[in-house]
């Protein structure tokens, strides 16, 4: 009913790295969304994608903050981009802000 949710956990290495995983949603009344998790290491291409901040799916919250995108190998290779931010909530709150990219940059969330 009222908490914020957890965060999105890191995304494992890879070739390509593997995307964060993404925040949890909010309380259905209040709470805000969790931030997305950081996008994995590539190992030989590009880093992985930022998880998408969680939504606040209740009546009043902030959409979670993307997750940073992965490190790419060297600094030839791209990093992941960045998650997208999660959506606000119903009647109060602010869509979340997409991640600073490594490579690409991601949307915000809508508020």
């Amino acid at each position: 009913m009222i908490g914020n949710g957890g965060s999105g956990g890191i995304g494992g290495p890879g070739t390509t790295g593997l995307a964060g995983g993404a925040g949890g949603s909010g309380g259905w009344l209040f709470g805000n969304g969790g931030t997305g998790g950081r996008g994995g290491i590539g190992t030989t291409g590009i880093g992985g994608i930022g998880g998408t901040g969680g939504d606040a799916v209740g009546l009043f919250g902030h959409g979670g903050t993307g997750g940073t995108g992965g490190n790419g190998p060297d600094i030839f290779i791209a990093g992941g981009a960045g998650g997208s931010g999660g959506t606000g909530g119903l009647l109060f709150g602010n869509g979340g802000p997409g991640a600073a990219p490594r490579g690409a940059a991601r949307t915000a969330g809508r508020g």
